[in-house]
């Protein structure tokens, strides 16, 4: 089959990487892909809808896999289903579940699935009220989406009450801010859950664990991510099954009663607080860099995931994943989170270790293609090294064998990423 993949980033690379391994899979098409996806199958220039969806229909492309959170919340979907094509991500409807952080936390509420306690409002004077009954730190949230970067986690009351004015006056997110979640500060550890679903079955991948902050030890400022590690230890079988019974049955049957049924990928934001956990956030795609984590952690097929929870034959999908640990280990920009760096050329030396060829490889991200056929760093987030293993330390050794394989000018990565696990 033809798979057309939207988007640009580390997690849209590795999905084509996925697929380019697959032998059900002919080509693959990316819309618009990076400079480094041209390896991997063809990048178009095409970014409407409807023109996307004519040239799918055109050249029989048989599958599109929706990357980043974007299209979905703008309906690439809906255009895609009403011309009767298989595509794989949520409806504009159910995409409310990343694209409004109120309508996620009301409709954790309605449907009872643990979660923070927490307001609403677009109301100054209400903000303040809630924040006082709180403890410190306290976390305030801009409604609709900022790229990642819409939560303030204030220290201190005063902080917590200039976060909601800035984003209540629109300085800080623009109409994202206008309206805001304030909720109570969970204190334990994060994961990340993703859950494959096709509207009434699911298949929950291996739990990962992101590294938010730019620096080691998790200093510094959030970041979109400077890697991730799978799975993660921190997660046992109790957790697993209160999630299945507490948050993804509740949730997949609460947005087919609403009308709205969940297909795609469903990112559970879990705090694990005293053994229970309890729900930070929603996300309709894969976390970037986690997807470049479980992607090779995949032993079955990759088209079939996706193809069977596109079409709603999940059930029919027998899904296996290696009893292997991956370690992704993102090297980003010089200036990256503040400001855009200066274009630099990429060199990779020549791997000439077998055990680094067979169990290390490069997603590439933030790059672009030069005139000179050279690969440039020119995103934020530049790529991401992952190292494969039979242990988390295995996996983290290679992964950092390889970051020492690439250069460019003012690279810099964190060099503690799975430190929680070891």
């Amino acid at each position: 089959m033809d798979i057309l993949i939207l988007g640009a980033g580390g997690r849209e690379y590795s999905i084509g990487l996925a697929l380019s391994k697959d032998e059900n899979v002919d080509k693959i098409y990316f819309a618009p892909g990076n400079g480094a996806t041209d390896t991997l199958g063809e990048n178009l220039t095409i970014s409407d809808f409807s023109e996307l969806a004519d040239f799918v229909e055109s050249n029989g492309v048989e599958l599109t896999i929706v990357g980043p959170e974007g299209p979905l919340v703008d309906g690439v979907v809906d255009v895609f289903e009403s011309r009767g094509l298989n595509i794989f991500g949520p409806s504009k409807s159910a995409a409310q579940l990343e694209g409004s952080k109120i309508f996620m936390k009301n409709f954790l509420a309605r449907h009872n699935v643990p979660t923070a306690r927490y307001i609403e409002t677009d109301s100054l004077e209400e903000a303040y009220k809630f924040i006082e009954t709180l403890s410190t730190p306290i976390v305030v949230k801009a409604d609709g989406l900022c790229g990642g970067k819409g939560v303030i986690i204030a220290q201190s009351y005063d902080e917590a009450k200039r976060a909601a004015g800035e984003m209540l006056s629109g300085n800080s997110f623009g109409d994202a801010g206008t309206k805001i979640v304030v909720e109570e500060f969970l204190d334990g550890y994060e994961l990340s859950v993703f859950a494959i679903c096709d509207g009434k079955d699911y298949v929950v991948l291996p739990a990962a664990q992101d590294h938010k902050r730019l620096l080691n030890n998790d200093k510094g400022p959030n970041t979109g991510g400077m890697g991730a590690y799978a799975p993660t230890p921190l997660v046992n079988d109790d957790i697993y099954r209160k999630l299945d019974e507490r948050v993804i049955v509740p949730t997949l049957e609460g947005m087919k009663a609403e009308g709205m049924p969940f297909k795609g990928v469903l990112f559970i934001g879990v705090m694990v607080v005293d053994g229970e956990p309890i729900i930070l956030e929603y996300n309709v795609r894969f976390g970037d860099p986690e997807c470049e984590e479980l992607m090779p952690l995949l032993k079955s097929p990759a088209s079939e995931l996706f193809y069977k929870a596109a079409r709603g034959n999940l059930a029919d999908a027998k899904i296996e994943f290696y009893d292997k640990y991956a370690v992704g280990v993102v090297m980003a920009s010089k200036d990256y989170p503040y400001k855009s760096s200066p274009a630099a050329e990429i060199i990779v030396d020549d791997i000439h270790h077998d055990e680094l060829k067979d169990n290390a490889h490069i997603s590439y991200a933030g790059v672009s293609r030069g005139d000179d056929g050279k690969l440039y760093a020119t995103g934020g987030r530049v790529l991401v090294c992952v190292g494969l293993g039979d242990s988390i330390a295995q996996a983290q050794e290679r992964a950092y064998m390889l970051v020492g394989q690439v250069h460019f000018a003012g690279k810099q990565c964190r060099t503690d990423i799975a430190y929680q696990a070891l």
